[in-house]
Formats: structure tokens, C-alpha cells, sequence
């Protein structure tokens, strides 16, 4: 597919990155670790950011996904911006949430 991550359709992504439930693994913890690091340099002070999901829970079988919440005080639309510009995917979007990936960053953990 000639397509860039962010001009795919969500039905595109889902066939790109299918859903596969794998054993605990250690390193979504550590990846997890790294990119909250990353978040923290560029994201306002205020911000706090968690690992949620399964990947967040040990000894349970996990997609692939690490999923953080990131909890903006503040200007919602400015952190949309930083995001964006650091090679995150808008996915959705409502009026107090919205969803970003950025498909580890060339990182497979499966």
C-alpha cells in the first residue's frame, strides 16, 4: 500500500495492525517507560500521563497496543498540535476526548 499511516481509513489501520492477544511482555512495559519520558519533554508540565490497558497489567494475555492516557489541563487543542507534530495519528475525536496512535514508532511488539 502506497498510503502514509495518516491518509489511511480506520478500516485500512485495523487490517495493517490486526488485534493479536500475546502472553505478558516486559518490554511494553519498558516502551511504555521510554515514550512517557518522551511525552513529558513535550507536552505542558501540567500534563499527567499514564500506562493503561492490558499491556498495563501483568500475568494477563495483551494485544500489542500499549495504550497511555495522557490528562491535559489546559489548552486541549494545543496539546492535539504538539502530538500531531511529533508523528502522532489522530484516530477520533468528541468534545472531551480524543485518540492517538503512533504505531511504536517502527517498534512491533508482538
Amino acid at each position: 500500500m502506497d498510503k502514509k499511516l495518516s491518509e489511511m481509513t480506520l478500516e485500512e489501520l485495523w487490517q495493517l495492525f490486526p488485534i493479536i492477544l500475546t502472553e505478558h511482555d516486559g518490554r511494553r512495559t519498558e516502551y511504555y517507560a521510554e515514550e512517557a519520558a518522551e511525552l513529558a519533554k513535550i507536552l505542558p508540565k501540567s500534563t499527567i500521563i499514564n500506562h493503561i490497558g492490558s499491556t498495563a497489567v501483568k500475568k494477563i494475555r495483551a494485544k500489542p497496543t500499549v495504550d497511555i492516557l495522557v490528562e491535559v489541563s489546559g489548552n486541549f487543542a494545543e496539546a492535539a498540535v504538539i502530538l500531531l507534530n511529533n508523528g502522532w495519528i489522530k484516530m477520533s475525536e468528541s468534545e472531551s476526548r480524543m485518540s492517538f496512535k503512533n504505531f511504536f514508532k517502527g517498534k512491533f511488539l508482538f
